[in-house]
């Protein structure tokens, strides 16, 4: 539990749902706060509530409206700021524009240093956010920021849901994610692989294929891990290559399914059994249109991660057995 009374939860319009659930676990009540437009569409907050002297977390993820979500995260931040919040905590679960962390071309802007600028301005004191895109992003901020990892919680799944998941293998769709792929590999005691993906960049037909270059899948439950879905092209991509290179079965875990530009009639036709995300993001829209769509609830780790914050504790056990132990139904105690 929560030591004294000293902390208040607030949330913006980008994922209630989320938020109620770890105000759940914590047993303690939202505090209220009203989030609207004028019609000319600038954002108007109103806490109705004292948070003087008091610990603030303000939940809010990095949604389809995006710009929307991130100017109301400022502007609740600031708000609380001038109202003598004590420490104010950003809890990010889906970090906005987190993909742009390098200047990989001329004149491209990096992105997340200048969201990190914002926070930092608007008053933010430490933020904690989920499977960032880019680890080096937390160097961006000059305050402290706490990743936490779903990896736990889809080792948890991929034990209790994936029937013959001892006979797998866990693939990477991308040099970048293997890394990810070997620590959840080395966990479960099973073989990893990684696939090449060639992008051809002819201005008149730019195309993309991929090849497994690492790695037989022949015969093996293959499960495909990454940190993001948006457009969807990767799964399209990597689960036919890996059915047409003799896996039994194919799932997909992915921590944040973003699924703005996918179309989930398209996930429907793949031959893939699950398309496993976390609920960093709100997938009820989705999962209406899909069946292979199933979300793991990632709330009890972001309860644990606040209660743990507030009371001075630290959050390393988040990273392990304990994660793993509460699983994708969120069976768990504090």
């Amino acid at each position: 539990m929560l030591h004294g009374n000293s902390v208040r939860i607030l949330t913006g319009n980008s994922h209630p749902e989320l938020a109620q659930a770890v105000v759940e676990r914590l047993n303690i009540p939202l505090t209220p706060c009203t989030v609207k437009k004028f019609s000319n569409g600038e954002i108007n907050v109103k806490i109705a509530e004292s948070v003087r002297d008091e610990d603030v977390f303000i939940i809010q993820s990095g949604c389809s409206d995006v710009n929307d979500n991130l100017m109301e995260l400022l502007i609740l931040i600031s708000a609380c700021r001038g109202a003598s919040a004590r420490r104010i905590t950003a809890v990010i679960p889906c970090f906005p524009y987190a993909r742009m962390d390098k200047k990989d071309k001329s004149r491209a802007p990096i992105t997340a240093k200048l969201v990190a600028n914002m926070l930092a301005v608007a008053g933010c004191d430490h933020v904690i956010t989920m499977d960032l895109h880019a680890s080096q992003i937390q160097g961006f901020f000059d305050f402290p920021v706490d990743n936490l990892y779903s990896e736990p919680l889809m080792i948890s799944y991929i034990k209790r849901h994936i029937e013959g998941w001892k006979n797998s293998i866990i693939v990477s769709p991308d040099a970048g994610g293997a890394k990810r792929v070997t620590a959840i590999a080395d966990k479960l005691g099973v073989e990893f692989a990684l696939i090449h993906r060639e992008r051809t960049r002819k201005p008149d037909s730019p195309s993309e294929k991929m090849e497994v270059l690492v790695g037989d899948v022949r015969d093996k439950v293959a499960i495909l891990i990454d940190d993001m879905i948006d457009t969807g092209s990767t799964l399209g991509l990597a689960v036919p290559l890996l059915k047409a290179n003799g896996a039994s079965k194919v799932y997909a875990l992915i921590s944040h399914g973003l699924l703005s530009e996918t179309k989930m009639s398209m996930i429907e036709e793949l031959p893939l059994e699950q398309l496993v995300v976390t609920n960093t993001i709100p997938q009820h829209s989705h999962k209406a249109a899909c069946s292979k769509l199933v979300t793991i609830d990632v709330s009890p780790t972001i309860a644990e991660s606040i209660r743990r914050t507030h009371n001075g504790e630290s959050i390393s056990l988040l990273f392990g057995d304990w994660a793993e132990g509460v699983g994708v139904n969120g069976v768990g105690s504090y």
